[in-house]
């Protein structure tokens, strides 16, 4: 977990005397800390004290602490359950909030002067709110409400201080409290504020948001689809030859694949039959199945490399790998007004979460329907199947959310891998550096100069798999070894500041760290036992994509991770064509013993950033590369064999 920011420290102790207000009631622990401001946001004024804002308290949920065996038990391969995914409903049952919680943080409310006609539980039993005033808020949570300001929009939004405090006996039955300190997605617009200025979108899907987003070298007009040059231009053919792709669909009415892309990302349709009718004719003409959550749309009015080369790179590399006859699912999520945050996604793919789970955070995610004039249908909650597995190429750099934030999704992308769903995302381009190849200092904050590496979210989250980035080097046959990615991007990887090591991973990532570890000062990384990743890793260079009517080579773990989704859902395909489960959660599976021969070991290059080589690859799991490439063949072979 990151440490207190001193800027921010500085900054809020320049502006109020303290930020912490003693209570006469109970003594208060902190429960949320932020180590640092996002980038942009500054503290402008204090916030009026009568000014009344809703104050929204997520409950905890129950039986978290068995969530990691619940998991286990379905997805590891000695297990008797392995492939028993649950439902939907038992998923909602099991972590629903307890009359417990309900009853401990109404009654704290009360006795502290908020009367009890003003706390209502919301109809899913995950939410407590009340309508307080700034005063009664700073009272409650011993802090102090600032207007904070984005340097680049004018926007403004309220928040807290750089901490804000529970009491005792109530803080284990809270998993957040909005608004605080949440930052990363929805912002407010001001008055005044120029039009051109007034298009409020989440970060995640803005053009060089996060540590993933597509790099390129330029156009190119001379394609060669052979084997013979996968060194300089990847195209469909040199990923099957790299993995041993080889596939006849057979089970295509049971099997799904969904691709997510997030507006303004947008897919250009004709820049799919240009990519088809070079590498796939059987393909021209064929559109993924698109399912707007939230008004997302692929008609946003503008387009060009830093809009369309995401989704049209995922989506004509998806495609094409899969095949004419497996149909490709494409969740375009939020408006191209308010845009969308990860949230945005899990509560249409899961209504406990926008309800039994304690629901979206007002002043990290946007709110539906758009308050600013985009879609202005009700907030989607539930109602859209999730795909068998899910590939997405976003991602934020995790100092810029609480812990208690990204804790909170990462539990939830546990609970789609309880229900069946194998979950993937990019690791980053940046190597050991957050997006921008900003660092770290001493206290956690970011600071280009600074020296300790910046692990990005969500590939920390042990309950996803992550997806690190690959080359084959310049002159080498496709054949010859890969490399990690060093061409343009440098593979994201590394150790979290805020999940520890899962069980799962224990083995491979201790073996590393007691045979390869670098020799970096003291606070560089994490060394305390957190979660490594990548898990696994695929080609991230020189690929050859259709963006806006002209070819372009592009590079980053954004290819990565829809290359290995569309190997994924093949071997889904072979299982569900003998009538067994599709393969879930792979954590587990992809790191017992009965699977290290079913990836390719990647034991050359590194990862660098903040003035460091980062890490390298080395025989078995690294840092860079997780445990390797994969081998169709190979894969399926072994997942065929499990139950």
């Amino acid at each position: 977990m990151l440490l207190v920011s001193r800027l921010l420290l500085a900054v809020v102790l320049g502006l109020t005397s303290t930020s912490v207000i003693a209570s006469p009631l109970v003594p208060r622990v902190p429960h949320e800390r932020r180590g640092a401001l996002p980038r942009g946001w500054n503290a402008v004024r204090r916030a009026d004290s009568d000014f009344v804002i809703p104050l929204r308290i997520g409950l905890s949920q129950s039986n978290m602490q068995s969530l990691e065996d619940f998991l286990l038990d379905v997805s590891h391969p000695e297990s008797p359950n392995y492939g028993n995914h649950w439902s939907p409903a038992k998923v909602a049952e099991t972590f629903k909030p307890s009359a417990e919680s309900v009853s401990t943080v109404r009654g704290w409310l009360v006795e502290s002067g908020i009367g009890a006609d003003r706390v209502r539980l919301n109809p899913s039993g995950g939410w407590l709110v009340a309508n307080v005033t700034v005063a009664e808020a700073e009272e409650l949570l011993g802090t102090e409400y600032y207007v904070y300001e984005h340097a680049d929009t004018g926007h403004e939004q309220l928040g807290c201080g750089q901490a804000y405090h529970l009491p005792e006996h109530v803080s284990p039955h809270v998993e957040l409290v909005t608004p605080t300190l949440h930052f990363d997605a929805k912002v407010k617009q001001r008055r005044g504020v120029p039009p051109e200025k007034r298009s409020v979108k989440s970060k995640v899907g803005n053009p060089g948001s996060g540590p993933v987003s597509p790099k390129t070298t330029g156009t190119i007009k001379n394609i060669f689809n052979q084997l013979e040059h996968c060194d300089e231009q990847i195209t469909p053919i040199c990923l099957q030859a790299l993995y041993d792709f080889v596939h006849i669909p057979l089970a295509t009415n049971k099997n799904s694949i969904g691709i997510v892309e997030y507006t303004p990302q947008a897919y250009v349709p004709s820049d799919l039959d240009m990519f088809f009718a070079n590498f796939s004719k059987s393909q021209i003409g064929q559109r993924p199945n698109l399912i707007s959550i939230d008004g997302g749309t692929i008609d946003i009015g503008f387009g060009g490399f830093d809009v369309n080369g995401e989704s049209d790179l995922d989506l004509q590399y998806a495609m094409a790998l899969v095949g004419k006859a497996q149909p490709v699912t494409l969740y375009q999520t939020g408006d191209d007004v308010e845009g969308a945050s990860f949230d945005t996604l899990l509560d249409a793919l899961d209504g406990s979460f926008c309800t039994f789970e304690g629901g979206d955070d007002p002043t990290a995610d946007p709110s539906y329907p758009d308050p600013f004039g985009g879609y202005q249908g009700a907030l989607q909650c539930g109602g859209v199947t999730p795909a068998h597995v899910i590939s997405t190429s976003y991602s934020y750099d995790e100092w810029e959310l609480t812990p208690a934030y990204e804790q909170r999704q990462c539990a939830e992308y546990a609970k789609l891998g309880l229900m069946g769903v194998t979950v993937l995302f990019s690791s980053g381009d940046y190597g050991v550096a957050g997006n921008g190849g900003i660092c770290l200092d001493a206290d956690g904050e970011p600071d280009f100069p600074g020296f300790a590496f910046a692990p990005a979210f969500p590939g920390g989250c042990p309950y996803v798999t992550s997806v690190g980035a690959t080359q084959v080097n310049p002159g080498a046959k496709v054949t010859d070894p890969e490399s990690a990615c060093m061409q343009v991007i440098f593979s994201g990887g590394g150790f979290s500041n805020v999940f520890p090591m899962p069980s799962y991973q224990k083995s491979a990532v201790e073996h590393y760290l007691s045979k390869y570890a670098p020799d970096y000062p003291a606070g560089t990384y994490n060394t305390s036992g957190s979660r490594g990743y990548p898990d696994l890793a695929a080609n991230g260079a020189n690929y050859v994509v259709a963006i806006q009517g002209e070819f372009s080579l592009v590079y980053g773990t954004s290819a990565s991770s829809p290359v290995t989704a569309a190997i994924l859902s093949a071997v889904n395909d072979a299982r569900l064509a003998i009538n067994k489960k599709p393969i879930g959660f792979i954590n587990p599976t992809i790191y017992s013993s009965a699977f290290q021969h079913a990836f390719n070991d990647i034991t050359n290059g590194t990862n660098p950033g903040c003035n460091t080589n980062g890490f390298s690859a080395e025989p078995g799991w690294d840092p860079v590369t997780g445990l390797g490439t994969p081998n169709f063949a190979r894969l399926v072979a072994a997942w065929l064999l499990l139950p």
